[in-house]
């Protein structure tokens, strides 16, 4: 087995390890019905509409009246 004729300095060694630790973007799309960003291929968070069809209904917003008859 070939073994290094000399050490690798401890900068040389981090620059190879720091390519394998970096955080990718997610990539996003847009929802074909309301335009809000959405990760592909997942029912869009602000409509419930995934492939132009109603997949979650929303939930109806809580109001301040809402809450004094509790």
């Amino acid at each position: 087995m070939p073994n290094p004729k000399r050490k690798h300095t401890p900068m040389r060694r981090d620059k190879r390890r720091s390519q394998n630790w970096k955080l990718e973007v997610k990539s996003l799309s847009a929802c074909g019905q309301c335009g809000a960003l959405r990760l592909p291929h997942r029912v869009c968070p602000s409509c419930g509409f995934y492939n132009g069809k109603l997949e979650v209904a929303r939930k109806a917003a809580k109001t301040e009246e809402g809450k004094d008859q509790k």
